[in-house]
């Protein structure tokens, strides 16, 4: 019987698991299909505190697990395959073996969200991709022209990171202005190898024919003229879904998926407690994630220590 399950190594997951290994809870925490969460995709955090010159994503994820574990929590790189939690204990099936837990803490991220075109999955790998910092350099993109579609600073970052390697990046949104915040807005249209395409969105993604992208069709949203715009990848960067699949109708969400916190860390459920950008539709980043990942630790340990009692 664990005391505490986590879903998640994101930077909620494994705060979470710091603040409850310190307080003797011995916590399990499954990685999931992306260990490190998606931070560990991206090449310079520059806004999490106490890095003056920034850290690779990379890097600072693997300090906190490294912290994490030596206190005592236990990483397995599982993944959860179903949950019940209509009784007491909760029930896990983690890679098709049971587990029982007196709580849960799901901290199980975001993923990226995608444009929905069945091109979009066939040209996957093929030069579609939705992480830049994991593929840019990759030959079929070095000294070639590509997309990145979105207009935020997740799209604003993959841009700058590519300009390392391909000739031009066009910077695709459907919008007149970006979204992203200001510093990154004016480095991103600073930069000349950044050339914007505004108020136009993708319709689709050219060739499946040829098993391989080589070109995007856009459309101007003003205009409804429609183009064809040669590339030979495209970088997919139009925000985030919460990766809550597996609890949808268990525990309260909101329409689009987001686990609702009430009275803190807690969910609908009790013993069930939530915390990072799977329940956060607003801020989303690593500094407020791990902020939630401590409250659900510390909800965690109050909720245990009270039914001991």
């Amino acid at each position: 019987m664990e005391n505490v399950v986590i879903i998640g190594t994101g930077c909620a997951g494994l705060t979470a698991a710091l603040y409850t290994a310190r307080a003797n809870l011995n916590p399990l925490v499954l990685t999931g299909v992306m260990p490190g969460g998606l931070l560990t995709t991206t090449s310079i955090v520059e806004n999490f505190p106490g890095f003056p010159e920034g850290i690779d994503g990379y890097e600072l994820m693997t300090r906190m697990q490294k912290q994490a574990e030596r206190f005592g929590a236990r990483i397995k790189f599982e993944t959860l395959d179903a949950v019940d939690l209509s009784q007491n204990p909760i029930v896990l099936t983690v890679d098709g073996e049971r587990v029982e837990t007196k709580t849960l803490i799901i901290a199980s991220g975001a993923g990226h969200r995608h444009l929905g075109f069945e091109n979009e999955h066939l040209l996957e790998k093929k030069g579609v991709t939705f992480c830049a910092t994991c593929d840019g350099a990759l030959p079929m993109f070095r000294n070639q022209p590509v997309v990145v579609i979105g207009g935020g600073d997740s799209a604003c970052e993959e841009a700058m990171y590519l300009t390392r390697f391909a000739s031009v990046v066009y910077l695709v949104h459907r919008r007149d202005s970006l979204r992203a915040s200001r510093i990154m807005a004016e480095r991103t249209l600073a930069n000349p190898k950044i050339k914007p395409i505004w108020n136009s969105v993708v319709t689709d993604i050219l060739d499946v024919k040829q098993d391989i992208v080589t070109a995007v069709q856009l459309k101007n949203i003003l205009s409804n003229e429609e183009t064809v715009l040669e590339c030979k990848g495209v970088f997919v960067a139009i925000g985030h879904i919460p990766n809550t699949q597996l609890f949808q109708g268990k525990v309260e969400m909101d329409d689009n998926g987001y686990v609702i916190r009430k009275n803190g860390s807690e969910t609908s459920v009790k013993g069930v407690f939530v915390a990072g950008d799977c329940s956060d539709p607003v801020y989303r980043q690593a500094v407020t994630a791990a902020g939630m990942g401590c409250a659900a630790a510390i909800d965690c340990e109050r909720f245990l220590a009270a039914e001991t009692k």
